[in-house]
């Protein structure tokens, strides 16, 4: 490995995180960097085609550069924000290049319709959950850069103030415990323990706390030990349960603009009959049933369909389908004018895929936490007959390289 250090002129935003540059004609990816920044560098990983760098010395600052808050920060140090060096509106800008850069070299768009990256009106305590992993001493840590090692966690900053309280209360005593969800519903007093242990045992427990606590199986059924089964989140005057176990969107506020967007897109008329995919615990299904006549909603995780059915108990137009979702696609024979799907970050199945290319309705809006594979599926959905109109990436994970985005696709006449 070489250990010379060499000057660097970063030129670029790659997706993961890191700043990209050129030297020798091979590229070389730096963390917390900025594009335009010049630096010493010094090669920690080659791979032949390109390499992996660390930052010696910072010898010419880019102006977004900021002071980060957190003390976590930074190399050898918390791998869950890689962003807080820098200023937010370049953080915006960056992830927009980024999922253009995806549609182009892996999609193979040409001139890929992104627009600008939509902010999130909290760039920092933002996250309603978030997965603590417990090591040896029993402490509470995030996952450090090297994707390996385990970080103590005394401060963060992107988290709701709730949980960071609840934290700083926590006093676990539970064998062979290994990792800790936090979580808050929308009412900050609706807060929620999630544990789950190496060997499966179900602890029993007392606590002093106000709060709810749940055992999670390594099979990711629920059991509840304390208080109630699930949290609450208000999303645009709607309330949605959500059982130990299942997904929500962890920045609430955001999740009200991102519906907007899909029903945006859609731009329902009231006689349409939907498709709701990867549908959770209803998010997406009920505002697509005030708007058509018909919402079929698939989902494969037994407790997020029980909370969709109390969630979604006022709609008579509403039909709720439990399965994996390229089982169910197969074994429908109805016909729908458009399709919502928001599939996990490994993308849509392509069994899926093909299922839809089957379907044929007229407009499918894609919901995706990853751009790698938004560029593959939205590929994909063009050999089947698909026009990509637009994709609108919105900062559901400020500090993060994380990007969701809504992709509006229309079939070619």
């Amino acid at each position: 490995m070489n250990k010379q250090t060499f000057e660097l002129t970063l030129h670029g935003m790659a997706h993961g995180g890191k700043a990209v540059g050129r030297h020798e004609g091979k590229a070389i990816f730096v963390p917390y960097a900025i594009p335009g920044e010049r630096i010493t560098a010094r090669i920690i990983d080659d791979r032949k085609r390109y390499a992996f760098a660390e930052g010696v010395r910072l010898l010419e600052a880019s102006p977004q550069r900021v002071i980060p808050r957190c003390a976590h920060f930074g190399p050898g140090g918390c791998g869950g924000c890689h962003f807080q060096h820098m200023a937010y509106e370049a953080q915006l800008q960056f992830k927009r290049e980024v999922v253009t850069d995806q549609l182009q070299r892996i999609g193979g768009f040409t001139d890929p319709s992104v627009l600008p990256t939509l902010p999130s009106p909290h760039p920092w305590e933002y996250r309603s959950h978030a997965t603590f992993h417990v090591d040896a001493e029993g402490r509470l840590c995030f996952v450090g850069t090297d994707n390996t090692s385990l970080i103590p966690i005394e401060e963060c900053h992107i988290l709701r103030p709730e949980l960071l309280e609840l934290l700083t209360l926590l006093d676990l005593d539970v064998p062979q415990l290994e990792r800790v969800r936090l979580q808050v519903g929308s009412d900050p007093d609706d807060r929620m323990i999630v544990l789950s242990t190496r060997d499966d045992s179900v602890p029993e427990l007392l606590t002093d706390l106000p709060v709810s606590v749940n055992f999670l199986l390594s099979d990711n059924e629920p059991v509840n030990l304390i208080g109630e089964s699930h949290v609450s989140y208000t999303v645009r005057g709607r309330a949605f349960r959500v059982t130990a176990g299942g997904f929500f969107q962890i920045n609430v506020p955001m999740a009200e603009l991102l519906i907007g967007e899909v029903l945006e897109r859609l731009a329902l008329r009231g006689n349409e009959a939907v498709l709701d995919l990867y549908a959770g615990v209803g998010l997406f299904t009920a505002f697509l049933a005030e708007r058509a006549a018909l919402v079929t909603s698939v989902e494969s995780y037994p407790p997020a369909v029980t909370d969709a059915d109390i969630n979604l108990a006022d709609f008579d137009n509403v039909d709720l389908i439990e399965g994996n979702v390229e089982d169910v696609l197969g074994a429908l024979n109805e016909s729908y004018d458009a399709v919502v799907l928001d599939p996990p970050r490994s993308g849509v199945n392509v069994r899926v895929l093909d299922a839809l290319g089957d379907l044929a309705p007229q407009t499918i809006v894609m919901v995706s936490c990853e751009p790698s594979t938004l560029a593959r599926d939205a590929q994909r959905l063009t050999r089947k007959g698909y026009r990509l109109v637009s994709v609108q990436p919105l900062d559901m994970f400020p500090q993060t390289y994380h990007v969701e985005s809504v992709a509006h696709f229309v079939r070619q006449a």
